[in-house]
């Protein structure tokens, strides 16, 4: 194919031949017709000869021809099938969907999170988007926009998926979060409006918000009342509820007519039950109660879960009773319950407790081979009991082992390793304790860290 410069070359190389032949025959004398018509076929030149701005023309002309050529027969169209055209589709509106979730989720001015939502409360990937309502209430709530919270929640209530008791139950959570106990005890005195059947699901839902909020006079009518009322059957739950709820009013008898009461309703008393009695009821001194609730438990054929022998645990080591506790963690294993962080910390705290300080030791040691790893929590029992001991070298590699899990025990148990430090001229060893403690996120607060500084500085040693 030829160059636009070499096609230039060309045309101009016709032109002045046609100029001489135009010269020559206009030299002639004139016969009546003109040189380029059909009379003088047999001339070398065709009539449409090219001139330059011809050629231009032509090479213009084949470019667009080429942009709008259609396709060749036996090749696939460009044009997409119906079954692709609708994937893209798909994929489109997908796309503009997304970008809801990530703009709801980085908005932090509430009138414009509140239209969001208002815009898109038919959007299923939002409405149904467990977590970016939480976040967003959340975020409500801690502006104080407890009427946004509302707007949002009462406009979801009217959707379609209002008619879902988990969709219902999951708006009564959600103004349980914004502390507004008393819109989710009305969305559940409402659900009968919006043609949403009510089970204990919901009822229990709307308990525990009461009970969150301490509004226990609305919790005990809903329990005692709700079932008739709204003809619901309470179920284990429901029960648990009220049960928890009198023991933490230290309530006790009535707490145990609740239980009593349980079978006559049709609901047999779980482990849950009886492990909250008997926490109540040790938790008070009431030993002789907390034992007998544990042999009718055992009675009745419900076994002791992890939770309970770790409540019986408890009030074994409260009683100074280490070796006892410890025999409960053998006969733990045999009924192949496997002990957790709580359970060895509680026997850890009971043997230091008990001045079986070679004892403790040797307990959290045995974690590791037992497969169970030492939380913060472990590692401040230790650290507290050891310096408590004035085991100081000892309570810095715990201590120093904790921090860099960035487990940091509390103020007072660094401050009284400190001070066993500098008193035992370990200096070195306190100046990397307090590396640690600058390094802290988030930081101690400043008078904490002049305390810190002062220990290190022997002002605070008593020296």
């Amino acid at each position: 194919m030829l160059s636009l410069g070499a096609l230039r070359k060309l045309c101009a190389a016709f032109d002045a031949v046609a100029l001489t032949i135009i010269a020559a025959g206009l030299s002639r004398p004139p016969s009546g017709r003109h040189p380029f018509s059909s009379a003088h076929a047999h001339s070398p030149h065709p009539v449409d000869f090219p001139t330059i701005a011809a050629c231009r023309a032509t090479v213009s002309a084949s470019k667009g021809d080429r942009r709008r050529r259609p396709p060749v027969v036996g090749q696939p169209s460009s044009s997409p099938s119906p079954a692709a055209a609708a994937a893209e589709e798909k994929a489109e509106e997908e796309e503009e969907e997304r970008p809801v979730l990530v703009r709801i989720k980085h908005e932090r001015d509430p009138e414009r999170l509140y239209q969001m939502f208002r815009a898109n409360a038919h959007n299923r990937l939002l409405v149904e988007n467990r977590f970016a309502f939480e976040d967003a209430v959340a975020r409500l709530a801690g502006a104080r926009r407890n009427d946004l919270v509302e707007e949002i929640l009462e406009q979801h209530k009217a959707l379609p998926q209002g008619r879902r008791e988990g969709f219902v139950v999951r708006i009564i959570g959600l103004y349980g979060k914004a502390g507004m106990p008393g819109h989710a005890l009305h969305t559940f005195q409402e659900m009968g409006m919006y043609g949403c059947p009510r089970t204990a699901k919901s009822l229990n839902a709307t308990m525990k918000v009461l009970l969150r909020a301490r509004m226990f006079d609305e919790a005990l009518w809903l329990f005692e009342e709700g079932p008739e009322k709204y003809d619901v059957e309470l179920d284990d739950i429901s029960c648990n509820t009220v049960v928890k709820m009198y023991c933490n009013m230290g309530d006790l008898r009535a707490a145990y007519r609740v239980m009593q009461g349980m079978e006559g309703a049709g609901v047999r008393p779980d482990v849950v039950t009886y492990t909250t009695l008997m926490a109540a009821f040790y938790k008070c001194g009431r030993r002789e109660v907390g034992d007998g609730l544990w042999n009718l438990m055992r009675l009745r054929g419900c076994e002791p879960t992890l939770a309970t022998y770790n409540v019986r645990i408890q009030f074994l080591i409260n009683r100074g009773r280490g070796w006892h506790a410890n025999e409960l963690v053998r006969k733990m294993y045999a009924a192949g319950i496997k002990p957790d962080e709580i359970t060895y910390n509680l026997i850890i705290k009971g043997f230091f407790m008990m001045g079986e300080h070679e004892m403790a030791k040797t307990v959290f040691g045995a974690m590791h081979g037992r497969g169970c790893k030492p939380n913060s929590k472990v590692y401040q029992t230790m650290v507290h009991y050891l310096c408590e001991r004035r085991d100081f070298d000892l309570a810095f590699r715990f201590c120093k082992d904790s921090m860099e899990k960035n487990w940091f025990p509390s103020v007072d148990t660094i401050n009284q390793l400190l001070k066993g430090l500098m008193a035992i001229s370990k200096d070195r060893n306190a100046r990397e304790i307090m590396k640690l403690v600058t390094g802290r996120k988030p930081s101690y607060s400043d008078g904490e860290m002049k305390v810190f500084k002062d220990i290190l500085s022997h002002r605070k040693t008593g020296r």
